[in-house]
């Protein structure tokens, strides 16, 4: 019986430069190995010709980083043709110390990029070369250019790493450069000459000092939220459980809409426009509508601008001091109950917003005018001749406006279309 045969073996892509006679290979890479250094210097020369501007950085012993770079990544692949074993791969050092250096100087990868393809095709014309005087077939030199070009990934991708390892240190302290500015900006008290310290702290990060600022607290929508893109010009710290922001020249053209939507989906307050000395002052604010919002006695989820609540911060911020004269002025109002109280007062507060008669105040309530006309002689025998001294009348029209912003008063129909309410927006 013939003996059953074993199904053949998926056939496996030969290669050209594994054909070539061993003695021949050996014989490439003594060639090719002898003439590393000065094939180096050639591609070195011909990068500094083509990027003059490209520094020249030394090693320990005087020698050009870039041509001990360039020799060792020719000794790595020529080794590695004779012997075939794995993927040359060069020391990480030197490569990512080029990407590390094209991004501490601000440039780009593609110039570095240019230059290893640059080496690459240098490299090739001088292999081909000596395949020619050692008689490597043909077959074999073209796999020979993708090997190189393969090798070029590995020496590009170690360079990536240096770039990106020298970006992350830029931003690291930059932030760090940043926060120390704004440290001083927003200190309460300034210890020595402030504006030379800031002018210089500015200029290590390229930050042009500006006439006025506004000063933002935030309220972060998560935990892990990514930081709003406010723009380089504008100043962000998130490393405050309410991360806090400098917004120069405020009023600019076009700021408010950026901010607008570099914010979306943010909460908090900015603070008013203050000259740059001041900027705590505008902090100030900023954080005192911020602690409203989160009573809900602003408006909250969305950032707002303090100088469109600038009633409401006056009148709810020195709670003490209101709710003082909240009790003296109000004080007859403790004999009436608190339903009928209430409509008292708030009638008083029309009465004293509009200092009209009984059909103004009827339209603001939305009452008939003779129920105005009942509650005012009423109030006239509550009060006196107190509603006609304008202190008394200016104390209570501030005590009662203050009721309403904290919903203790109803807001009438009027007071809304007149913003009066905490419902009004940017």
């Amino acid at each position: 019986m013939a003996a059953t045969r074993s199904p053949a073996p998926a056939a496996v892509a030969r290669s050209a430069w594994h054909d070539v006679p061993r003695y021949q290979v050996r014989r490439f890479a003594e060639l090719a190995m002898a003439d590393a250094p000065n094939l180096a210097e050639q591609i070195l020369r011909e990068i500094q010709r083509e990027y003059p501007h490209l520094p020249v950085v030394l090693d320990e012993s005087g020698e050009p980083m870039a041509l001990v770079g360039i020799r060792r990544a020719i000794e790595v692949f020529v080794q590695h043709l004779e012997t075939s074993e794995g993927r040359p791969t060069v020391p990480p050092g030197v490569f990512q110390e080029f990407g590390r250096g094209e991004g501490l100087n601000g440039r780009s990868l593609d110039s570095l990029q240019a230059i290893y393809r640059m080496g690459v095709r240098l490299a090739w014309r001088r292999f081909a070369e000596i395949g020619q005087r050692v008689d490597i077939p043909p077959p074999a030199m073209y796999e020979l250019v993708d090997a190189g070009y393969e090798y070029l990934d590995g020496l590009v991708d170690q360079s990536v790493r240096g770039y990106a390892e020298a970006a992350a240190r830029q931003a690291g302290e930059r932030l760090r450069l940043q926060r120390r500015l704004m440290e001083l900006l927003l200190a309460e008290h300034h210890r020595g000459d402030p504006a030379d310290a800031l002018s210089e702290r500015a200029a290590r990060i390229g930050w042009p000092l500006p006439e006025k600022v506004a000063v933002g607290v935030l309220l972060r929508p998560a935990r892990e939220a990514v930081a709003p893109a406010v723009g380089q010009g504008v100043l962000l710290d998130l490393e405050y459980e309410r991360p806090r922001m400098v917004v120069p020249e405020p009023d600019a053209a076009g700021r408010p809409e950026l901010l607008h939507r570099a914010l979306c989906g943010w909460s908090g307050a900015i603070g008013p426009p203050v000259p740059l000395a001041d900027a705590a002052k505008s902090l100030r604010w900023a954080e005192a509508a911020v602690r409203l919002m989160e009573r809900r006695l602003l408006p909250a989820g969305e950032v707002l601008y303090c100088t469109e609540h600038t009633e409401a911060l006056v009148l709810l911020q020195p709670e003490e001091l209101i709710d003082d004269l909240a009790v003296r002025c109000l004080a007859p109002l403790e004999q009436c109950g608190p339903t009928h109280g209430r409509r008292l007062a708030e009638t008083l507060l029309a009465w004293l917003e509009t200092r009209g008669g009984a059909p103004e105040v009827a339209a603001r309530l939305g009452v008939h005018p003779q129920t105005v006309r009942y509650r005012l002689r009423q109030l006239r025998e509550l009060w006196g001749e107190e509603m006609d001294d304008p202190d008394r009348r200016f104390e209570l029209e501030l005590v009662l406006r203050a009721q309403r912003l904290r919903g203790v008063l109803g807001s009438s129909d009027a007071a809304r279309s007149h913003g009066t309410s905490t419902g009004r927006t940017r």
